[in-house]
């Protein structure tokens, strides 16, 4: 809903598995059969009372879903002119006895009048001095135009209507109220789109003319010159050529989006015609982006389930915090930054990446998380040996490039720094730093440990990115990364402090990560602490939380902090920060959740409705693919160990899409993945013995005794070379020679 709302007290106002009892209807109810009879002669069903539109309204109760606390809600639904509102209060000119109004479903006059008691009195309680008497605002509006509906295929008295930003879950008393509301629904959008077609949009005259006899009297009348008159006049006449020019553009593109939505509507009405089934009924066939086609379409084949509908419940819950978007983040036709600067840049890709894991080889067997668990409680997980089945098959060293997934955030950064907006730089570069979490959003498994040596390299020209790492120490482990973009480079050395605690796991990164802009900008940050918790009973999840201070050698900086979630919190990964200069000065609020999304607001604000209601959008989470597995990755994840054409000639030996375990796990051969995980284990615990021997990194240098690990450059143009010769085969046989062999040649 578009507002917080209070609760309505009424009798028989929840109803479950129970409706409440029949009411006596109204002298004016409208029948099915009289209902669905003007339908099928494609007109609207006439009272005599017309009001010059043509056109009959239906309202009546329903029962609204709001949320678990509060159930199923009655609602005063009016359907009028393609539009259906909504409000909790019963309004008077709704019920007018001029009004061409049609009523849906048994509802006696009592019930009306003690909706609007319930409703006066809740406002009375809220504002002792208010007019029980003020018209009550509408709670929702739904166009229809863009919106669609159907039944509900588990309960017969259930339906729902679908918009790009929410879902309501209606629920009527009887089954024949259902097919009453579904038929004037059909009928509305049906006659509206006929005469969208219909009519011809008026003509906007561009050619309009103006006169200055008015403004040359007045300058006359003030004494001025005839030359400063002339001047004015030209002014005058200069200025409004331009807006007429700017007037003739407008129009020339309402034209063409009135001729698109035309076309639009002819489209959806040739394939309504073309035998969809009885029963269902949608408004176009954009397919909105934001609503989940398997769980929602009308056009979906799978029958539904109680689980289904239950799952759908708790989606259109209201949280105690209402959040708002702009249409362009909802509708496909709208795209980001993002979207566009990939659709140019994959002109470049002479093949396309894959969208979905390889299908298994083997069955996955279970194993006991419990009897892992208990004998390594308190110790090092980088220590502990892990069957492959709790592994993802990405490593350590893709999932560092997976943080870099919205790197067109850094790209709209670099640009609002060349035009002089550091404000605008810094909010992009803290949406990026909280993005890189929302890929960890049900995430149960590990990543690979990086054999010592191992690198991964990832050149995206789509993305405008080219991104290598390395795994440079195994005691402590340490990772370290560097990748270029359009005009930014970013890097940095991460090391994870994992420890067992009996039902959850807690992660505690160490490092610095670096951004440095080609203008001479940098920002450090550091990653906050990530718990995985109820290992042993309930539902597993992550979180993050902690405070993250991104510094930068210029005037701004930004505080952003991750609240940890509790046992009870009800709007769970908050994100609140910050951006403020060295004198202590906000500059700007930023709130969101990092699995979803991030805005702010200038100044200092807070969360609440009244600042969301003027929140700009930084960041939005994309779409999880189709095909979801155990593991969960995400689109992007799924591309990071595909060996696309070509590209296994050119790697290196030392390369994580090579390693074998990973290989066959991400093909599903668990058997012969756990073999070779066991087989690269023992030669990663001579690591140690390797690093004593004096081995250093390839590809990589420590900067200074305690700092970060910085790439010495080169790799890309060895990959040009195809010269190898310097990397060894890590992932083959293993014997005591090399770890000799290693500390000569280093």
């Amino acid at each position: 809903e578009m507002y917080p709302l209070c609760c309505v007290s009424l009798e028989s106002s929840e109803i479950g598995d129970n409706s409440p009892e029949p009411m006596t209807s109204l002298s004016r109810s409208c029948s099915v059969a009289d209902l669905r009879s003007d339908v099928n002669a494609g007109q609207w069903p006439s009272s005599g009372s017309d009001s010059g539109s043509g056109t009959s309204s239906f309202a009546g109760v329903l029962y609204k879903w709001t949320n678990y606390g509060k159930g199923w809600r009655p609602r005063w639904f009016v359907l009028r002119n393609g539009v259906v509102s909504y409000s909790k209060i019963v309004r008077s000119e709704n019920v007018a006895s001029g009004d061409d109004v049609r009523f849906i479903g048994d509802v006696s006059v009592g019930r009306l009048k003690r909706l609007n008691s319930c409703g006066n009195r809740r406002s009375s309680n809220n504002n002792s001095n208010s007019n029980n008497n003020k018209p009550q605002k509408t709670v929702g509006v739904v166009h229809l135009k863009i919106s669609s509906f159907r039944e509900s295929r588990s309960d017969s008295r259930r339906f729902y209507i679908f918009t790009a930003t929410k879902t309501l879950h209606l629920r009527t008393c009887l089954k024949e109220e259902r097919v009453a509301w579904i038929e004037a629904l059909a009928s509305a959008r049906n006659l509206f789109s006929l005469r969208r077609l219909n009519d011809k949009s008026p003509i906007i005259q561009t050619d309009i003319s103006l006169s200055t006899e008015r403004l040359k009297q007045r300058l006359i009348d003030e004494g001025s010159s005839e030359a400063l008159i002339k001047d004015c006049e030209q002014i005058m006449l200069s200025e409004f050529s331009e807006i007429q020019g700017q007037v003739r553009v407008l129009c020339e593109e309402r034209s063409n989006l009135l001729d698109t939505l035309r076309q639009l509507e002819a489209a959806n009405i040739e394939n309504e015609a073309s035998g969809i089934p009885e029963g269902e009924y949608q408004l176009t066939q954009h397919e909105f982006s934001d609503l989940q086609r398997s769980k929602y379409s009308e056009w979906s084949t799978t029958e539904s389930s109680d689980d289904v509908e239950k799952q759908e419940l708790e989606d259109a819950s209201e949280d105690e915090e209402t959040y708002f978007f702009d249409t362009k983040d909802h509708f496909p036709g709208v795209r980001n930054q993002s979207d566009v600067m990939n659709e140019i840049n994959t002109e470049k890709l002479q093949f396309e990446r894959r969208k979905k894991l390889p299908d298994p080889i083997e069955k996955e067997k279970g194993v006991s998380l419990w009897s892992m668990i208990k004998d390594n409680v308190g110790k090092d997980l980088t220590r502990v040996c892990l069957p492959v089945y709790f592994n993802e098959p990405i490593s350590s060293l893709q999932k560092c490039f997976e943080d870099l997934e919205y790197s067109y955030l850094l790209d709209r950064a670099y640009q609002h720094g060349k035009e002089g907006n550091s404000l605008q730089r810094l909010l992009n570069v803290a949406a990026f730093a909280v993005s890189g979490y929302a890929s960890s959003e049900g995430r149960h498994c590990k990543p690979f440990n990086p054999l010592l040596g191992e690198t991964y390299e990832a050149d995206y020209p789509e993305k405008g990115v080219r991104f290598f790492s390395e795994k440079v120490s195994h005691h402590p482990t340490l990772i370290a990364c560097h990748c270029e973009g359009k005009g930014w480079k970013f890097w940095g050395d991460s090391n994870i402090r994992t420890k067992f605690w009996g039902r959850s796991i807690q992660l505690d990164p160490v490092g610095v990560l670096t951004l440095e802009f080609d203008d001479g900008e940098v920002f450090q940050w550091s990653k906050v602490t990530t718990g995985i918790y109820n290992l042993i009973l309930g539902k597993v999840y992550c979180d993050h939380h902690g405070l993250m201070h991104i510094r930068g050698n210029r005037e701004l900086s930004c505080k952003l902090r991750f609240k940890e979630q509790s046992i009870l919190e009800r709007n769970p990964h908050q994100v609140h920060g910050f951006v403020e200069d060295k004198d202590g000065k906000k500059h700007a609020t930023l709130f969101g959740k990092w699995d979803d999304s991030m805005y702010y607001v200038n100044g200092e604000g807070t969360s609440k409705t009244k600042d969301m209601v003027n929140a700009n959008l930084l960041w939005k989470r994309t779409l999880p693919p189709v095909n979801l597995t155990r593991y969960n990755l995400t689109s992007f994840a799924i591309t990071l160990n595909e060996l696309t054409p070509g590209l296994k000639e050119k790697l290196p030996p030392t390369d994580s899409r090579l390693r074998p375990d990973q290989r066959h796990l991400e093909n599903g051969e668990y058997d012969m993945a756990n073999a070779e995980k066991l087989r690269l284990e023992t030669r990663q615990r001579m690591s140690r013995k390797l690093q004593e021997n004096g081995w250093k990194p390839r590809w990589f240098e420590k900067d200074g005794e305690n700092g970060t690990y910085k790439y010495t450059g080169g790799y890309w143009e060895k990959k040009e070379e195809q010269n190898w010769e310097d990397c060894p085969n890590i992932f083959g046989e293993f014997s005591e020679d090399i770890v000799n062999k290693s500390a000569v040649g280093t």
